[in-house]
């Protein structure tokens, strides 16, 4: 799976368990739900990414390219 599609996917589900939990637990919930949305926007400005440095360092996304590239270029860019 390309790490992009991973990355929104972990996003979704945290923004819904968060919503889910500020519903049936605490509104402060609501706090983290606003730190995965800030962090969204930022990385669509700075494409920096702290899941996708984790997720790269546990070898996620790596592999399954279906097309030949040079050494060192990432399938998933």
């Amino acid at each position: 799976m390309k790490l992009h599609l991973l990355i929104r996917r972990f996003a979704g589900i945290f923004i819904l368990a968060s919503l889910l939990l500020a519903h049936y637990h605490s509104a402060n919930w609501l706090w983290f739900t606003a730190f995965v949305g800030f962090n969204l926007l930022q990385s669509s400005f700075t494409n920096f990414c702290p899941l996708e440095i984790i997720l790269k360092k546990l070898g996620v996304g790596r592999g399954g390219c279906s097309t030949e590239k040079k050494s060192g270029d990432s399938c998933c860019s």
